[in-house]
């Protein structure tokens, strides 16, 4: 059996392009990507064997675009939808798999077009534009949001959970902006960092390549022992700030940490999930549709993580929460953190994809 699995952009939809893959890999069947040359689609999989092809389009967003340029990214659309047909045709495959992004509009509408099965995985809270678009003509539509998902569970990737732990106290804070960083988190942890050196808490920062270098000149103007990650092996070390810009092996980084300040891109959410770290979640203020506030606003509501607007984000909301976080009350909301995910969702998923296409 022949997949395509596409879309992308942000490392959130890669990451479960990749959880995919992981599943799809394991049984055998041969895995296409059809991604974008822009966005973070080639460093990602770039390098990935596992795909017996890839394609890299030139797409770009749409969203938030002004009057040209929205016309531009259509019209780089629509030739991509003509190089995703004939991919498709030439190819021969199943079944197309979309985890959203602008990345995914060709092939997904080629899906459509060739009236191949087209299944969909939502990440966040709020359906996106793409995803609103195409949803009636999908063969299957997961959500961990939606009652009417086939299965609520999101594809987290299984490392996430082999490196999970029940957290008891807070000793080590990582602050975390997502695959590409946040500068407002950035100098949340910068602005925290004296007090939490004198409370006996390590940070451990990442940062994103963009904004690595301004951080660690301000982090060096301050008193404090200051590590840059370059191996899992630093994680041992003495330090006051553990710096990096990105990492791959964020499951190890993640089980070294007891509680997380973080943006909440819905990939990122399930993965803190599912490693059990209690989080204050600080949306992206300018996310399609503000998806990020209604992502971490589900875990709210649920009293297993908390939520700060961007305009809201001062000391006194981290202090706060600290002490509200006794050993019983951290602890409780680790495991039921746990108990929001599955290490066998993207099996689960799989096995309901073909069960469906072949009806």
């Amino acid at each position: 059996m022949k997949v395509v699995i596409t879309g992308g952009g942000t490392g959130g939809h890669l990451s479960v392009a990749k959880a995919f893959l992981e599943e799809f890999d394991k049984r055998g069947y041969e895995c296409i990507f059809v991604g974008s040359m822009g966005g973070q689609d080639r460093v990602y999989f770039g390098d990935d064997n596992r795909f017996v092809k890839k394609y890299f389009l030139q797409t770009k967003g749409v969203v938030n675009q002004r009057i040209l340029g929205k016309i531009s990214s259509l019209f780089q659309h629509f030739k991509a939808f003509i190089e995703a047909l004939k991919i498709l045709k030439q190819e021969k495959v199943d079944f197309v798999l979309s985890v959203g992004g602008y990345s995914a509009a060709p092939a997904a509408f080629g899906a459509v077009f060739l009236r191949l099965p087209l299944i969909i995985h939502e990440q966040n809270a709020r359906i996106g534009r793409l995803n609103n678009l195409l949803k009636p003509y999908a063969a299957v539509f997961f959500s961990s949001y939606l009652e009417t998902s086939p299965i609520k569970f999101y594809p987290v990737r299984k490392e996430f959970f082999e490196y999970s732990r029940v957290r008891e106290r807070v000793d080590k804070i990582l602050f975390i902006g997502g695959s590409q960083g946040a500068r407002a988190i950035n100098n949340f942890a910068l602005s925290m960092a004296m007090d939490l050196q004198k409370r006996g808490i390590k940070i451990f920062h990442q940062c994103g390549k963009n904004d690595f270098q301004r951080v660690l000149e301000e982090y060096h103007k301050l008193p404090l022992k200051i590590k840059i990650l370059e191996t899992m092996e630093d994680l041992k070390d003495d330090f006051d700030v553990l710096l990096f810009d990105f990492s791959k092996n964020m499951p190890k980084i993640f089980e070294a940490c007891d509680f997380a300040v973080s943006r909440a891109g819905a990939s990122s959410l399930w993965e803190l999930c599912a490693n059990g770290i209690v989080t204050l979640f600080v949306p992206y203020p300018y996310a399609a549709g503000n998806h990020q506030y209604f992502n971490a606003k589900f875990l709210e509501d649920k009293e297993l993580g908390f939520l700060c607007e961007e305009k809201d984000l001062y000391c006194d909301v981290l202090w706060n929460i600290l002490e509200l976080l006794t050993q019983r009350t951290l602890s409780k909301m680790s495991r039921e953190l746990q108990r929001e995910t599955h290490i066998g969702a993207t099996g689960q998923m799989v096995d309901c994809i073909l069960e469906r296409i072949k009806k």
